[in-house]
């Protein structure tokens, strides 16, 4: 089969799908719906397919996105499959071809020659340099680009890699999908960052505090030592609350994040873990967590805890497997709170089947991987706080004189 029947292959699968969601009452319902929820019920025919491609790749209907359902009904074919593993990241124009593009993705740090599925004068106004926010899937060996939604100036740089730091916030995974090598690469360093752990500390798990936690994870990282006795969890009294500086949908998530754990003004208490397998976790609320099987009564918004733990999608369920098989009660305790009446492997694969499926690394390992993550930095300008005059004489590893609870070396001795 040439390139261009199987272009048309892929065109005529594409319009057999769009047939499939008018013909489905439930799809084309929700299509309706929304079309209906951003506005576009009256658009022109290439409006609407700017807005179909999207909804087909990325909708969900009872949790079964529409390329799932339509390979339910009308059976597997290799098209298919290969739109289900689409990649939608964030790619560097290298080159322009007569036929596609020479793509870098930032997200993955793979380059791939793509074919288009459209005429190459479409795309006038698209440049080496440029950056582009698109859709490519592989058929056959040969990778081909099915939708651009957004395109970055050179100018943009910034723009373009916060956008693919965004992308491996919310999936890790995806700093490896298609890439062997760069899967090797985190194996490595999550393995020697494991024996560094236990050198370090003598111990896979820390529970500290939010006040705490950045000091701990911070020593780690440079390899300083660091006394432990001072910076354990002393909450007697656990609450769960909202943290906003643990979301990561702002614009400014990366300086939120970057101020740490400690900018919060409450206290709240976090685990700090290690997974010999999977990387490091910063977990907030583990304790409190913890506390409910031990005694719900001494949990203020237990429910609410239960439920950050379930649906928060950084929190994997090698953290749920740890905890359930400290607590025999577990299920009981869970079940009555929630109103529910699951098993754990119930449970697991309703709130945790992404694990269940992928093999996915913590995200603070993911980050410490990824170029992308690393070139961010250069953007990113933090407050910085006044420092003291200091009118004597104050050794490095003394408690800096402006009470940030640091030692000097770390802070304002800088």
């Amino acid at each position: 089969m040439t390139v261009i029947d199987k272009i048309n292959s892929i065109n005529d699968v594409v319009k057999e799908i769009f047939d499939f969601t008018q013909a489905n009452e439930k799809i084309k319902a929700d299509f309706d719906e929304y079309l209906a929820t951003i506005g576009a019920r009256n658009i022109s025919l290439n409006q609407m397919e700017k807005i179909f491609l999207p909804y087909i790749f990325e909708r969900k209907i009872d949790n079964k996105s529409v390329l799932e359902m339509f390979r339910e009904e009308k059976g597997a074919q290799p098209i298919i499959d290969s739109f289900i593993n689409a990649q939608a990241s964030i790619f560097e124009i290298k080159k322009i071809l007569k036929t596609g593009f020479e793509l870098y993705n930032l997200v993955n740090e793979k380059t791939y020659t793509v074919l288009s599925l459209t005429k190459m004068t479409n795309f006038r106004g698209i440049y080496a340099g440029q950056y582009i926010v698109a859709r490519i899937f592989e058929l056959d060996g040969e990778h081909y680009v099915i939708e651009i939604s957004s395109v970055l100036s050179h100018s943009q740089k910034e723009e373009a890699y916060r956008y693919a730091v965004m992308k491996l916030v919310h999936t890790p995974r995806m700093l490896y999908f298609d890439n062997p090598d760069k899967e090797k690469e985190i194996k490595k360093t999550i393995a020697e960052m494991y024996q560094k752990f236990i050198k370090t500390f003598d111990k896979d798990i820390i529970l500290t505090t939010n006040k705490h936690a950045d000091d701990i994870i911070g020593a780690f990282n440079e390899g300083e030592e660091i006394d432990l006795s001072d910076k354990g969890c002393d909450i007697t009294e656990f609450k769960f609350f909202h943290v906003k500086e643990l979301d990561n949908n702002y614009s400014n998530f990366l300086e939120n994040s970057m101020g740490g754990f400690s900018s919060h003004n409450e206290v709240y208490d976090v685990a700090v873990i290690f997974d010999e397998k999977n990387g490091l976790y910063a977990i907030p609320f583990y304790k409190t967590f913890c506390t409910i099987f031990e005694d719900k009564s001494k949990v203020e918004n237990a429910k609410n805890c239960i439920e950050y733990f379930l649906t928060n999608d950084s929190i994997p369920n090698i953290i749920l497997d740890k905890v359930s098989s400290m607590y025999p009660n577990f299920m009981a305790t869970l079940n009555e709170i929630m109103e529910t009446n699951y098993t754990y492997e119930e449970l697991i694969k309703k709130y945790k089947s992404d694990y269940l499926n992928n093999r996915i690394y913590s995200s603070a390992t993911i980050l410490f991987c990824s170029k992308a993550f690393s070139e961010i930095f250069d953007y990113i300008s933090l407050p910085q706080p006044q420092k003291p005059v200091i009118t004597e004489k104050v050794g490095r590893n003394d408690p800096c004189p402006c009470g940030s609870g640091k030692k000097f070396k770390n802070c304002c001795g800088r």
